[in-house]
């Protein structure tokens, strides 16, 4: 199998990502969402990235309704993902690192399901996740993570995966998948809008005019 998975993959699906980073920990972005292919250790912040892993080769996690989900674009450079569900959310293509637990039953039958935990998908694809994908190649051996010279030819032109992976989920089934959307960190919460500029002073109501004294 060690030919089929790379040896980061596995402790990068184990990883628990969105911790305060300890060293950083008053900073802005201090949450640890990113994983460093070359250290294969724990995941860390932004911070870190910039004073530890500069040259490394390092990928950032996001979240989707409290599920982790990595970019297509980031990690179909380093991983074969052929066979795995992609969504786009938010005009950003994803995929989830993990099974995530079932949706109610709406008492229609899928035509596509994972093939190893059942999950509903919404095309001919075999596995809804990075890490179910994982399981299939243990049990059978028939896939693997590897990329091979043509994948890797393809993404030196910049063509990525096929237009058939890229899926756009209607809006009936994005609740019912997500719920809410797509997270980088947690950068719009700990970013606030801002507030609108104050009115003129050139429309502001004048004062009630009060006449001086007059002189005895």
């Amino acid at each position: 199998m060690t030919m089929l998975v790379p040896p980061w993959l596995e402790p990068l699906l184990n990883t628990a990502f969105f911790s305060i980073c300890r060293t950083h920990g008053d900073a802005a972005r201090s949450e640890c969402n990113m994983y460093c292919l070359d250290c294969n250790d724990n995941a860390f912040c932004f911070y870190c990235r910039s004073s530890k892993h500069k040259d490394h080769q390092v990928i950032q996690i996001r979240r989707s309704s409290y599920h982790d989900v990595v970019r297509v674009l980031e990690i179909q450079k380093v991983l074969d993902i052929s066979g795995v569900q992609t969504y786009v959310i938010n005009s950003a293509r994803v995929l989830f690192l993990n099974e995530r637990p079932q949706p109610k039953s709406t008492g229609k039958a899928s035509s596509h399901v994972c093939e190893i935990c059942g999950r509903s998908l919404l095309d001919t694809f075999r596995f809804c996740s990075l890490g179910c994908k994982l399981v299939g190649i243990k049990r059978n051996g028939d896939a693997s993570f590897i990329l091979d010279s043509k994948n890797e030819v393809a993404l030196q032109r910049g063509e990525g995966i096929s237009s058939r992976e890229e899926t756009v989920i209607p809006s009936s089934k994005k609740e019912e998948l997500f719920g809410d959307q797509l997270r980088e960190g947690s950068q719009h919460d700990i970013y606030p809008t801002t507030p609108p500029p104050p009115p003129s002073n050139s429309r502001r109501r004048k004062g009630i005019p009060h006449r001086a004294p007059l002189g005895s």
